[in-house]
C-alpha cells in the first residue's frame, strides 16, 4: 500500500486528467456531510465488504477517513481482496482541511 500526503494528493488531482483516482471516503455518513473532498465517494467502512463490486480495480483508489487510521484498515482489506492500486491519505480529511482547503469545516 502506498500513502500520499494531502498536499501531494491535491497537486496530483489538479494535474491528472487520465485515470483519476477513486476518492473513497470510508467515514460515517454524518462525517461525510460535515466535509468531504469534491468528487469523493461515500462508502462507510462497515459497508465496504458488501460493496466491493462498486469499486473499479483498474483505477487507483485513495482511501480517506478522519485522520488516516480507518482508511488504512480499509486499504489493507482491499489489498487482501486483490486490489493493487491502493493509496491511503496520510492524516485524512483533517490534513486536507488544514493543509489544502482552509475553508473546509473540521470536527
Amino acid at each position: 500500500m502506498q500513502s500520499v500526503t494531502a498536499l501531494d494528493l491535491a497537486a496530483s488531482l489538479a494535474t491528472e486528467e487520465h485515470l483519476s483516482p477513486v476518492l473513497l471516503d470510508v467515514r460515517e455518513p454524518w462525517e461525510f456531510q460535515v466535509c468531504h473532498i469534491d468528487g469523493s465517494v461515500s462508502m462507510p467502512m462497515n459497508t465496504v465488504p458488501e460493496r466491493l463490486s462498486e469499486l473499479d480495480s483498474d483505477r487507483p483508489i485513495v482511501c480517506i477517513c478522519h485522520h488516516g487510521v480507518r482508511s488504512m484498515d480499509v486499504a489493507l482489506f482491499l489489498e487482501r481482496k486483490g486490489f493493487s492500486r491502493i493509496i491511503n491519505l496520510s492524516g485524512g480529511i483533517h490534513a486536507w482541511a488544514t493543509q489544502v482547503d482552509a475553508q473546509m469545516p473540521t470536527y
